[in-house]
């Protein structure tokens, strides 16, 4: 039996487990969720910035978020996180010793992304300005520091949020929040954003292992009676 098989017959056994009122909410999440937009973290290390922005990107249907650990370990604050990296894909770039952000670019760039970095710099643009037909990842840095010299050289885009009061910069988790609604906004006018139905269904099998109560009891009753145990 193939993978893609196994699978259907799993979902129709776990199927049977999980409520009409979850059946819809998982529904309507899967028809607002795009992979057309996706948010990358390179070494951000406060618990508290990591996780609001990840409840952001939730929260406005994005699916993907890339976590780049080199100097710094990745962290969340549950709390603020409220549960919802539960129902995102969550890629670590992190097993090298140096240049996990390179790992994290190629990854990217064989996905079809154009990469925009967020950066003080004199040559960054408006965030506003930015072609967004194509799929798009977008970088923020570490705290202190900002994107790596790698991102600020190779990034396709450098963007900037315009200030208008004394401080120079926002806060992480507001940065994100501007930039990520603005470009996912944009990015749904045009065709494409949307998950093919082969995407919902494996992120539906997904999440049907995540809310299904003691779903390694199950699984190991559905494979034995398969013959696979």
């Amino acid at each position: 039996m193939d993978k893609k098989e196994y699978d259907r017959l799993l979902f129709e056994y776990l199927d049977q487990y999980v409520t009409d009122n979850k059946k819809q909410v998982f529904d309507q999440v899967l028809n607002q969720r795009t992979r057309k937009l996706t948010l990358v973290l390179e070494d951000i290390f406060k618990p508290h910035n990591a996780s609001a922005v990840m409840r952001t990107a939730e929260c406005l249907g994005l699916q993907d978020v890339h976590v780049v650990e080199q100097n710094n370990s990745f962290d969340f604050n549950p709390y603020v996180l409220r549960g919802s990296g539960k129902w995102l894909t969550v890629h670590h770039h992190k097993d090298r010793k140096s240049h996990n952000i390179e790992s994290c670019f190629r990854q990217l760039k064989e996905g079809g992304y154009q990469i925009i970095a967020t950066s003080p710099k004199s040559s960054a643009v408006d965030y506003r300005e930015v072609d967004l037909s194509k799929k798009t990842a977008v970088i923020f840095g570490a705290e202190e520091t900002g994107i790596s010299e790698y991102v600020t050289e190779n990034a396709d885009q450098l963007i900037t949020i315009p200030m208008k009061g004394f401080t120079e910069s926002f806060n992480i988790s507001v940065s994100a929040a501007i930039v990520l609604e603005y470009f996912n906004h944009e990015l749904r006018k045009s065709d494409g954003w949307q998950l093919s139905s082969e995407e919902k269904f494996s992120l539906l099998l997904e999440w049907y292992r995540k809310v299904v109560p003691k779903v390694h009891l199950h699984i190991k009753h559905f494979e034995k009676n398969l013959n696979l145990s």
